[in-house]
């Protein structure tokens, strides 16, 4: 990281980024062509899960190239200036690195949607075996994260 000034090596401070963000971006990349979606997800224990449909071009990408990068951010704010090279971007972000593994099994894949609602929700939750067979998901488990932020103090 070029500024060290920025970085974020706490890791319980990069889990309390990824805890609290609603959103990640999911980078993927096919044939040389990248491609970032948007998408809700689950933290747990060093591993990212995810849910969506059982096909599609996502699908047909982490089929092809298993290899991820996840991004969050959160506490985001805009501090304006006098004039436009005093803008900047207060915010605290995290990028993830590692492989997607698709999850089959029944049991596995009702876990992981629990750990997927306990990131939004809490409680327990019942999911319909047709549901549950229907549903296509993937966990990443995190091989390698590096944090950033600024504008807020370090905290640890």
């Amino acid at each position: 990281m070029r500024r060290r000034d920025k970085e974020i090596t706490d890791r319980a401070l990069m889990e309390s980024v990824i805890r609290r963000a609603r959103v990640c971006r999911l980078a993927i990349c096919d044939r040389g062509r990248p491609y970032v979606v948007p998408m809700c997800f689950g933290y747990r224990d060093g591993a990212l899960y995810f849910h969506g449909a059982k096909e599609g071009m996502k699908v047909d990408i982490l089929r092809r190239n298993n290899n991820v990068c996840v991004e969050f951010d959160v506490d985001t704010e805009l501090v304006t200036g006098d004039e436009a090279a005093k803008f900047t971007m207060k915010y605290r972000s995290v990028i993830a690195f590692g492989k997607a593994v698709f999850i089959e099994d029944l049991a596995a894949k009702r876990e992981a949607l629990d750990i997927l609602m306990s990131q939004y929700s809490e409680g327990s939750f019942e999911y319909p075996e047709p549901a549950v067979r229907n549903v296509g998901i993937f966990r990443v488990d995190v091989e390698s994260m590096t944090g950033k932020q600024s504008g807020h103090p370090t905290e640890t």
